[in-house]
């Protein structure tokens, strides 16, 4: 699918991705107490993974951004819904050039090294994430530091997931697209 990103069956994977990916959050979210913010337990992140491995850097971040921003756009995270899109941006780059440098081989090891990859760098991500809405919220650097720190265990619970389950249905929708586009033909 990397291979036709201007096709017009990627650009509607794209928009089912984005739709599957806002789905996941709204659908599948378990809230969680944090010292910044609203946190929850939820799939997106995840779905985001596997959209940039299947549909490739451009396609799967746009699936990321429609499905991640639009979901904080509509459900009250409005005012920072530009630190998840921003984030997916950084995601999608990092694990686009690990993707490249295993020259886009999906064998189970480069997939799971992949999924650890895009749960790291979510960890990463979401640091300074809850640390830029903690100084737009007006708290004070230190304080800042420490309270962003005190807010990780949802996004380590959410990396945790990403890393398991983006292998699991990564190679359940490679398998199922394979067999579709061979009865196609």
């Amino acid at each position: 699918m990397r291979d036709e990103e201007n096709s017009l069956r990627a650009w509607i994977t794209t928009g089912l991705f984005a739709a599957i990916i806002y789905l996941g959050i709204w659908v599948l979210r378990i809230p969680l107490p944090a010292v910044v913010g609203k946190p929850f337990i939820h799939f997106g992140n995840t779905l985001t993974a596997v959209a940039i491995l299947y549909l490739g850097f451009r396609n799967g971040m746009l699936a990321g951004i429609i499905g991640l921003g639009g979901f904080d756009i509509l459900n009250g995270y409005a005012a920072t819904s530009w630190l998840t899109m921003l984030e997916v941006v950084v995601v999608a780059a990092v694990l686009s050039a690990v993707f490249k440098a295993f020259k886009y081989e999906d064998t189970p090891k480069n997939i799971m090294i992949l999924a650890i990859v895009a749960g790291v760098t979510k960890i990463f991500t979401s640091y300074a994430t809850t640390f830029i809405e903690g100084l737009m919220a007006g708290m004070a650097i230190k304080a800042d530091f420490i309270g962003a720190f005190a807010s990780m265990l949802p996004t380590v619970i959410n990396s945790c997931s990403t890393a398991i389950c983006t292998p699991i249905l990564y190679f359940a929708l490679a398998d199922a697209s394979k067999r579709i586009l061979k009865r196609a033909r």
